[in-house]
């Protein structure tokens, strides 16, 4: 296993698509860069790997050395590097359509056999639910040196139920669970900054009391965010003075106090 040298793993679950667990995973990735870490941010989301595309970097290659595959750093100073299932697609609309053995090879190799160089993190973006893969990932998860993971969900209630369901998949598999992150909570007019509630709110806080376990930061849904897509620059150089990057800080410093 190529991770000896990866001093912090994070994986970032949800219990349901579509509650941007890759805006999530992807913003922490570039926020703890911001924060002068060396980052990994591994994409193995079967159902949609959109790593490469929320990073700009859709339509490179990668290749194997002796050692294993070899990950994309997204500049010189090579301070954040990036695996993706999506890098073996050939555009953006292809569907991954793979039956159940290869999808679970595919996803060990990219767990064990990635050349990650010396890095203070690295975030796994993982495929949404408890499927066959999901299955496969928390058990490489419980092989590493795993910190735990990190839930996103929305507010809606058919959001919190899907997390309850992975609450209780991650306590069942022995795989600790850093906090909650509530995604998508709230709107924040790009011109007065106003937050509104279009959707319900402050449903992760409650279910991580209900849970017992931490509330990490609730994030509200800004346009802003949105054109930051295909690009590498994060919401604390950006938009520093926004709510989300302000969240985004603090959901970065309670991370940073959990060890293994």
């Amino acid at each position: 296993m190529l991770l000896e040298q990866v001093n912090n793993i994070i994986a970032v679950l949800s219990g349901k698509g579509g509650v941007g667990k890759s805006t999530v995973s992807t913003q922490l990735a570039l926020a703890l860069r911001n924060m002068g870490y060396k980052v990994g941010l591994l994409d193995i989301d079967l159902c949609g790997p959109s790593v490469p595309y929320l990073l700009g970097l859709e339509g490179r290659e990668i290749y194997m050395c002796d050692e294993g595959w070899v990950p994309i750093y997204t500049d010189e100073s090579k301070t954040l590097a990036v695996m993706s299932i999506g890098f073996l697609l050939k555009n953006r609309e292809d569907p991954v359509i793979w039956r159940g053995p290869k999808k679970t090879m595919m996803i060990k190799q990219f767990l064990t056999d990635v050349k990650w160089e010396a890095m203070d993190y690295l975030i796994i973006d993982t495929p949404p639910g408890t499927s066959d893969e999901h299955i496969t990932v928390m058990e490489c998860l419980k092989e590493m040196q795993c910190n735990g993971a990190v839930i996103v969900t929305t507010p809606q209630e058919v959001a919190l139920d899907d997390v309850r369901k992975e609450i209780t998949f991650c306590k069942k598999t022995g795989i600790r669970i850093m906090g909650i992150i509530e995604n998508m909570s709230g709107f924040v007019c790009p011109s007065c900054s106003c937050c509104t509630n279009i959707f319900s709110s402050n449903g992760g806080s409650e279910l991580a009391k209900y849970a017992q376990i931490p509330h990490l930061g609730t994030l509200p849904i800004d346009p802003r965010v949105g054109v930051l897509a295909g690009t590498t620059a994060s919401v604390l150089d950006e938009l520093p003075d926004s709510p989300i990057a302000k969240v985004m800080r603090e959901v970065v410093e309670k991370l940073k106090t959990i060890k293994l």
